[in-house]
């Protein structure tokens, strides 16, 4: 039984999402104070957290910033604000995913089994490690270490390292990263893939400027440069 933790300080909006989650299987605790968050989260251990943007004590940013570096799970989150802005800040800081309110209680169940789906998913018969010069990647474990320094990464920048690095020399097309990764139809406008590579860049130390690890191919994808990696 997966854990979630849902932070939403609206009682009514909590206690129907709670119910919904809980009757399709999930172990749900709801926080209520953006202050509480974090040892809420050390004590429960939620394999998930939804989180909300506006929260008394410490908003759903600031909660972000501060659980990300120990909190290695998807964070969703659940916003009525639908700016860009607030969007990619989100992802900046951490967050797996957004869904904006109000939502169809089926959507957020989507994105939720989606979420945890790509955090399990190794499948018999696949390659669990790889290895470009100073980078090594394992899937199993879901580690990436870059001259043997582990390189904390998110579950989604975990995911789409791999599958740029498993098609190294390609180009993968944005619309391929966005179905597999991301779990749903590239829309044109949605920044989340361009929002996780910029974190890739700056985490493995390629050149934010001119990138010669990771390239972007204007108009098409991503191209994932295997002898890159050299001292």
């Amino acid at each position: 039984m997966s854990k979630v933790l849902l932070v939403e300080d609206d009682p009514r909006l909590a206690e129907l999402v709670q119910s919904y989650l809980i009757q399709h299987g999930f172990l749900v605790e709801v926080q209520g104070n953006g202050l509480e968050v974090a040892a809420h989260c050390q004590r429960f251990q939620p394999d998930l957290i939804i989180l909300d943007l506006m929260l008394p004590g410490l908003d759903g940013y600031g909660v972000c910033r501060q659980i990300r570096p120990g909190f290695h799970g998807p964070i969703l989150m659940l916003t009525a604000r639908q700016s860009d802005i607030d969007q990619v800040l989100g992802l900046e800081l951490g967050a797996d995913d957004y869904v904006i309110k109000p939502v169809e209680p089926r959507v957020l169940l989507a994105r939720i089994h989606a979420l945890l789906r790509r955090r399990h998913s190794t499948e018999p018969g696949q390659t669990h490690e790889l290895s470009f010069g100073q980078l090594q990647l394992k899937r199993r474990a879901r580690e990436a270490f870059l001259a043997g320094e582990r390189v904390d990464l998110t579950s989604y920048e975990f995911d789409l390292l791999w599958m740029l690095a498993v098609h190294a020399g390609q180009t993968v097309r944005r619309e391929e990263i966005h179905q597999q990764v991301i779990g749903r139809p590239y829309d044109g406008l949605d920044r989340t893939v361009d929002v996780r590579v910029s974190h890739l860049r700056k985490k493995l130390a390629d050149n934010t400027e001119t990138p010669y690890r990771i390239k972007t191919v204007w108009g098409k994808g991503y191209l994932f440069v295997a002898d890159a990696w050299s001292a």
